[in-house]
């Protein structure tokens, strides 16, 4: 007798699907009791699932073990950018069972496959090991991290080397800050990242610059050695950032969303300069926790994030069967 049993995903599965959402990030939060305790309850998570559901191309799989529901996934397509793609987000996929993820991946791919769809996204906790495990298994690897810190201390400061100053944005820096612009999309094209981002024109980006001075959400800053801009940050409200969505976000956490170092000042500890003030500028704003992502395969990045102490929470895994 089969263990499972498979089907695909329709609207009559969103409760079962929402108790087991639930009952994912009800262990989620043992490990983060700062992500946001609504989504504990199956009536707050059933709308996330439900919105993937109408999403144009949306189709999954639900599992069943001994006529219990055990798992579900459900994806559905987003921006061509991204390549002929199935994506997973972070409402899209729970399960008590490892094995169940894995069998309702494998039935919801076939389809995924034979229409042409061969690059597959999955957004899922950090901390479930046994979870990780099930989609390492299937050959899917880490692309991206969402991390969270602690709020620093009040007697925390900016830790700068001598001559290094973090300082707001003025008018002043703007050309300096449209000149580092191009230097984050060229790194992030280059090995081991290999993303396909395209560096904006100058005009796009001195709109964007000048755009975040004007907008009370954002927060720029920039990193300034020996009276020279060589680095430039962005702070806001996590609410603005849109690939981190509902349940990646806590009740209240500021966004470290932008920091970009020129080469030639690597090594000054601009970053980590950019970095403090942004946990100063959410403590003194009054949020409660403190966010960052960034691509795994970005060493420098990776290095700078968690040694200024972002711990992951999710991550985005990434398989192409092309």
């Amino acid at each position: 007798m089969p263990r499972f049993e498979i089907r695909p995903f329709g609207p009559a599965d969103l409760d079962a699907a929402a108790n087991l959402l639930a009952d994912r990030h009800r262990r989620h939060r043992q490990a983060w009791s700062a992500l946001n305790p609504a989504y504990e309850d199956m009536a707050a998570a059933r709308p996330l699932i439900e919105a993937i559901l109408a999403r144009e191309g949306a189709s999954g799989s639900i599992v069943f073990a001994a006529d219990r529901p055990v798992a579900y996934l459900l994806g559905a397509p987003k921006a061509a950018s991204w390549g002929a793609n199935m994506w997973v987000d972070d409402a899209g996929s729970a399960g008590e069972d490892p094995e169940a993820i894995r069998a309702a991946y494998a039935h919801a791919a076939q389809r995924w496959a034979s229409e042409g769809k061969t690059r597959h996204y999955v957004v899922t906790p950090a901390t479930d090991g046994p979870i990780l495990d099930a989609w390492f298994r299937l050959s899917f690897g880490m692309q991206h991290v969402h991390a969270l810190r602690e709020l620093p201390s009040v007697d925390f400061a900016v830790r700068a080397a001598p001559r290094l100053i973090v300082r707001p944005t003025q008018a002043v820096d703007i050309d300096a800050v449209v000149a580092l612009d191009p230097i984050l999309p060229t790194h992030s094209q280059a090995s081991p990242v290999f993303a396909d981002v395209t560096p904006s024109s100058p005009e796009a980006a001195r709109k964007d610059v000048e755009e975040e001075l004007e907008d009370a959400r954002f927060a720029p800053y920039v990193a300034e050695y020996d009276g020279c801009v060589v680095g430039a940050a962005t702070f806001c409200s996590l609410d603005v950032s849109n690939i981190n969505t509902l349940m990646l976000r806590p009740r209240s956490a500021g966004f470290l969303g932008y920091v970009v170092v020129a080469p030639q000042a690597r090594g000054l500890g601009a970053g980590r300069a950019l970095a403090d003030a942004c946990l100063i500028w959410s403590r003194d704003n009054g949020y409660e926790w403190v966010a960052t992502d960034w691509r795994s395969t970005n060493l420098e990045a990776d290095r700078t994030w968690r040694a200024a102490g972002f711990r992951p929470t999710f991550y985005r895994l990434f398989r192409s069967i092309a």
